[in-house]
This record gives structure tokens, sequence and C-alpha cells, in this order.
């Protein structure tokens, strides 16, 4: 899966779950500012991503510190490059 596939399908599950404007869905966009995401809203989002890539972000300390959209594209990013990884060995 290539890193323009998983954005799309990032950018694509939360219009779908949060009936977001496809055209706010940009790296830059604030989570909780311009999206209007709450505590819940984070909660499906970790579930649906979790179900999406069959990664586990419900313990990970980075899910804390994302903040903007890009941010959560990076870190599904470097979750699936680790899970291939530990796949290939």
């Amino acid at each position: 899966m290539t890193e323009a596939e998983v954005i799309k399908i990032i950018n694509e599950s939360m219009v779908e779950e949060f009936e977001l404007d496809p055209e706010a869905m940009v790296p830059e966009a604030r989570l909780v500012e311009d999206l209007e995401m709450d505590s819940l809203d984070f909660v499906d989002l970790v579930i649906v991503l979790q179900n999406a890539f069959d990664v586990k972000l419900r313990d990970d300390p980075n899910v804390r510190e994302i903040r903007t959209l890009g941010d959560l594209h990076a870190l599904i990013l470097n979750k699936k490059k680790q899970l291939e990884a530990e796949e290939s060995k």
C-alpha cells in the first residue's frame, strides 16, 4: 500500500464516519479546532483506523500527540511501516 493510498483511506474514512467536508481534509487541518472533533470522536477514529489498517493504536502513546490531520497520516504510515517490517522478518 502506497503512502498516497494510506492517506486517501484515512481521509475517506474520516469524511464518511464524521460527515466532514472532503475539501477540509488537508494535512494542516487541526482535528479539534478545524474539524471539530471531540473526545468521543477520537475513540471512534481509533476504532475506524484500527479496522481499516489492521494496526493497534489504542495503547500507543503517540496517539495523544496528534493535533493535525498530517500528524494522523504520519502516525498511520509509521505504524504500517513497522507492521510490514515485522512481517518481512
